[in-house]
């Protein structure tokens, strides 16, 4: 699979996966692994995720990138939020994003010192809605963040206006969250691919489409897919290995998508 800044370039993501449940945790994250993927993103908001996958992790934390979040409404909470997730993951977080922005002024002296101090490796801060962006804007340009996470798909392009020709400005890798679709857009992923269109784009299904269109964009360090079908994550996989679409590829899935 190809690498980027953040490792290879299709990760895993946990938003309505497996939960709580280590069993299943572990089955996904280690179909995932075996099909190359080794960043997982996680967060304390996402139902018990975060100690499951730390469950998952066994003998294979020393390969993974564990990129979490704080999502804390005060300093207290969020480093309480850290201490755990330091216990669960052998005593590092290699990134660590503040989550929808959530008191990012206030958690940054401490998360820095964390970092400083090597429990940290990479911060980050995320969004999910557009309206924000101009507040992840200030943020990157403290230049005290090395990892932005956003919204990056066909439907979801906001991104592209300012927030990454500012990324590549500073030297930001680029998680793309979201990048089926979004949750509770079925629709977008109901597109189906007869066999010249999958031809044409060189891919096996409409979510490989969709995670090639989001890496055919340089900026773009890591795609994170969420699923809890193990089988899903090495059909997502194959969007790693190129080769990238071209533009006139690109946007015939951009008119692919006008029809979801």
């Amino acid at each position: 699979m190809e690498t980027r800044r953040l490792g290879p370039v299709v990760g895993l993501g946990t938003w309505n996966t497996f939960g709580a449940d280590v069993a299943l945790g572990r089955e996904v994250v280690g179909a995932a692994y075996d099909a190359g993927t080794r960043l997982i993103d996680t967060s304390p908001m996402y139902r018990g995720a975060e100690q499951a996958l730390g469950g998952a992790l066994d003998r294979i934390r020393d390969d993974v990138i564990v990129a979490t979040k704080i999502w804390a409404g005060s300093v207290e909470e969020g480093r309480e939020q850290l201490a755990r997730q330091l216990d669960w993951y052998s005593g590092r977080v290699e990134v660590e994003q503040v989550h929808n922005l959530l008191l990012w002024r206030e958690h940054l002296d401490w998360l820095r010192a964390e970092q400083e101090a090597g429990r940290i490796a990479k911060l980050g801060v995320t969004h999910w809605q557009p309206s924000a962006f101009d507040a992840l804007a200030d943020a990157l340009r403290t230049k005290r963040f090395q990892v932005l996470q956003v919204p990056y798909n066909p439907w979801e392009r906001e991104c592209e206006r300012e927030l990454l020709p500012l990324a590549a400005e500073l030297g930001v890798a680029v998680i793309a969250m979201r990048p089926l679709g979004g949750s509770g857009q079925d629709r977008r992923r109901r597109v189906q691919l007869d066999g010249e269109q999958k031809r044409e784009l060189g891919v096996a299904s409409w979510a490989e489409a969709l995670l090639e269109w989001a890496l055919a964009d340089d900026r773009i360090d890591a795609v994170i897919p969420a699923t809890s079908k193990p089988a899903r994550v090495h059909e997502n996989a194959r969007a790693g290995e190129g080769p990238r679409l071209t533009a006139a590829q690109r946007g015939f899935v951009e008119r692919l998508a006008e029809t979801a």
